[in-house]
């Protein structure tokens, strides 16, 4: 590809000005258009990019046929991915979808369909593999650190939901729920970690804390702030999670630990430390981990610069996608799995709800 790949950013909320001030420290990629439908959005992101009104659309449609373009970020909100992803994968422009793929798994499998012959890269955005401490930590496991791994335990103690354009993420409808939109980054790390086929998932959860006196358009949110959820695997390998979003007083937003046979293995974020402890002698191993390609942090302490390396090299090499829109498509099933055994007491096997 001659000169910089040019981007465009579908959804310049929070998450899109993100990937644009990603995009901007990344050598040979430049953003060239964005499309959003609120007013606000669409100047933050057209002030993050330095583009003028001319590559700044309204709608999804405009920036695709606009030929300004060579790849698209979509980060839009979560109950529009299903009716953009699909125009974006037509039009034959590599694709980064922002996390979670959709919000059900029948939308999730159509998108998945309609890039089955795609020539262009589909790329689906789940940064939390990149972050430094869990990378390392997945490298350490695919190398045998472990043995053979039998369990997974994942907790994220953190804030509430952000403020959002319009309070979208206020509501199930919009999101796919709590454990399809914030929780996909994680089963999508219990998939990639074990290796093996999810076949139930037994959930308990709840909306305790956050957003019981916030009214919207006369309704009050209906997002889970809290929650357990453990997965079974086809290979005996089990994982959990364990979700407080009322817990700012946390020394790390995430902490991962993978148990096998020969020891142990944990990941601490923003820490950025990775302890690993070997049943042989009992001894325990600390480091800091940091990456030196990082030439932006932003918020996901530079997951997402790592990210759009990746992302870019397999442009400009023609090579497959390292995580691919079927990864997302079962994070999304997880999660729509681990509401429905909340929503009915018991457990939810995973061809439930992949019929």
């Amino acid at each position: 590809m001659a000169g910089n790949i040019r981007y465009g950013v579908i959804g310049t909320g929070m998450m899109g000005v993100e990937h644009i001030l990603n995009i901007n420290a990344l050598d040979g990629a430049e953003v060239t258009a964005i499309s959003d439908p609120d007013t606000g959005s669409r100047a933050a992101g057209a002030e993050a990019a330095g583009i003028g009104v001319e590559a700044t659309f309204t709608n999804h449609e405009d920036l695709i046929v606009s030929g300004l373009c060579d790849a698209v970020v979509v980060a839009s909100p979560n109950h529009t991915h299903i009716d953009i992803l699909p125009d974006v994968i037509e039009a034959g422009l590599h694709v980064l979808a922002e996390k979670p793929l959709c919000t059900t798994v029948e939308d999730s499998c159509a998108v998945v369909d309609a890039a089955q012959d795609t020539k262009a890269v589909a790329w689906m955005g789940m940064e939390y593999r990149y972050k430094p401490s869990i990378a390392r930590l997945v490298d350490e496991v695919r190398t045998g650190t472990v043995g053979r791994v039998h369990m997974v335990a994942i907790r994220e103690h953190r804030f509430p939901f952000l403020v959002k354009v319009g309070n979208w993420n206020r509501f199930n409808r919009n999101t796919g729920g709590t454990l399809v939109e914030k929780c996909c980054h994680f089963f999508d790390l219990m998939n990639l970690i074990i290796g093996a086929e999810p076949v139930r998932v037994y959930a308990s959860g709840g909306q305790s804390v956050n957003h019981l006196d916030e009214v919207y358009g006369g309704e009050t949110p209906d997002i889970l702030d809290n929650a357990y959820v453990i997965v079974d695997y086809d290979n005996g390998a089990r994982a959990m999670l364990d979700l407080c979003m009322f817990a700012e007083g946390s020394r790390n937003e995430q902490e991962i630990a993978v148990t096998g046979d020969l020891g142990k293995i944990e990941a601490f974020v923003p820490e950025g430390v990775v302890r690993i402890g070997h049943r042989d002698d009992g001894s325990v191993e600390e480091h800091a981990i940091s990456d030196a390609r990082i030439a932006y942090d932003g918020l996901h302490e530079g997951s997402s610069y790592l990210e759009h390396l990746d992302f870019r090299d397999a442009i400009l090499n023609g090579t497959r996608p390292k995580v691919t829109l079927t990864d997302g498509m079962r994070a999304v099933a997880i999660g729509v799995a681990a509401h429905r055994s909340i929503d009915e007491g018991r457990p939810v096997m995973l061809d439930e709800v992949m019929k």
